[in-house]
């Protein structure tokens, strides 16, 4: 891969990620204050997240695979993501709001998969190359969050009373247009299969991999990747709310902790699965999970402003630990014929069903625990996803066989 190839798709991961970074962070504290929604409805916007997710396989596998290449489909989800982040921008109501929020995110998760698919094609050896491309987009979702909090000053208290917060939709809007056209310069990344072939739903949707669910390990790994997802789903949506409800100072750009310790994490992750191996690794994310939930409920920004930052920093942990692992697993088992299929059941598992269930439970645990005044009790809302990622972490390791799983780096 030449230099000007590197450095474009570079650019390209930075920018994807930098928009998603740019106005899903801090979406939950934007639709509590400027648009006054419910907590019910601040679940109903996140989990348009899960419905991306959900219709994504039908937009890469029947249109993109199939017809056009993918650095041309990117650029025109990106164009015309940019126009929804632009009217999201101009929204003073949940009810015109939230179409254009599920409509930019039926466009953008499909992205996620392209920008891959576009990098793939570009490597001769993408287990070596592509972790260094990757990390731009963290790169990417970091700036994000560090321009909002620490140079725009958007999520202060004077920048949400004055509704400032709606910037983030103008910014990444621009974002969103610039990688567009963007990309339309990247690299030929043509369809992979050609439209005389036959159209196969279960490859598309991952179905041909429920055959791995004949292996117990699997099975248990596979429920425990949906359950995990419920407490994951508390921190998407409450995090940032959270910390701006009880009175932290840049709140977004302390949560690009998170992301930073992801990139260290990320690093140690070859170390850690080889010589501790598969079931602790996994372990050892699940237990993150329970830590950082119980450090949000008796943390405070005083003295014990501590026990967030950590709380926050211990994303590395909570993600690389869990999910990158669980690819490497799940690519171990399935084999080359059903190596993509079990991928894609994987992440529409996940993203798509668990999430989707874990935004609909923290809404309706949010609003249970929300006092008179506006505010929330946010202590007992933060124990019951420690309670629950506790509950998922003794299960697998009841039902969880020990196996050997080579990481291949």
């Amino acid at each position: 891969m030449s230099i000007g190839v590197r450095a474009q798709l570079c650019v390209m991961m930075f920018l994807e990620f930098f928009i998603w970074g740019g106005w899903f962070v801090t979406l939950g504290t934007f639709l509590g204050n400027n648009i006054q929604a419910s907590d019910g409805e601040i679940a109903l916007a996140f989990s348009t997240q899960s419905w991306g997710a959900i219709i994504a396989p039908f937009i890469i596998g029947l249109i993109a695979d199939r017809y056009f290449n993918a650095e041309r489909i990117l650029g025109v989800l990106h164009l015309l993501g940019g126009v929804l982040l632009y009217l999201m921008y101009g929204t003073e109501s949940f009810s015109v709001f939230y179409p254009y929020v599920l409509g930019y995110m039926i466009l953008y998760m499909p992205t996620l998969a392209l920008v891959n698919s576009v990098s793939f094609n570009q490597m001769n050896n993408p287990a070596k190359e592509f972790s260094v491309i990757r990390v731009f987009g963290t790169l990417g979702w970091i700036i994000a969050g560090l321009l909002i909090s620490y140079l725009f000053k958007w999520d202060s208290d004077v920048g949400i009373s004055n509704g400032l917060l709606k910037n983030t939709f103008l910014m990444t809007a621009i974002a969103s247009l610039v990688l567009g056209v963007f990309s339309f310069t990247l690299p030929k990344t043509p369809p992979r299969a050609t439209s005389s072939e036959k159209l196969n739903l279960q490859e598309i949707l991952g179905l041909d991999a429920l055959k791995l669910f004949k292996d117990k390990n699997f099975l248990v790994f596979f429920i425990s990747s949906v359950l995990i997802c419920i407490p994951l789903a508390f921190y998407y949506q409450n995090a940032n709310p959270f910390l701006v409800e009880i009175g932290m100072q840049n709140p977004t750009g302390k949560m690009t902790l998170g992301q930073i310790s992801e990139i260290l994490f990320m690093l140690l992750l070859p170390y850690f699965f080889t010589k501790f191996g598969f079931k602790k690794t996994i372990m050892v994310a699940m237990l993150a999970w329970v830590v950082r939930y119980i450090l949000f409920a008796y943390g405070n920004v005083g003295e014990l402003s501590f026990m967030l930052l950590l709380g926050i920093a211990l994303h590395g942990i909570c993600y690389d630990f869990f999910f990158v692992s669980g690819q490497i697993y799940t690519d171990s088992k399935a084999g080359e014929k059903f190596k993509s299929s079990a991928q894609g059941l994987i992440t529409l598992a996940t993203y798509g069903v668990g999430m989707l269930i874990g935004f609909w439970i923290a809404g309706n645990i949010s609003n249970s625990y929300l006092l008179s005044d506006g505010t929330h009790v946010w202590d007992i809302i933060w124990l019951y996803p420690a309670g629950f990622a506790f509950i998922v972490l003794i299960l697998f390791l009841l039902l969880f066989k020990k196996e050997k799983i080579d990481y291949k780096s």
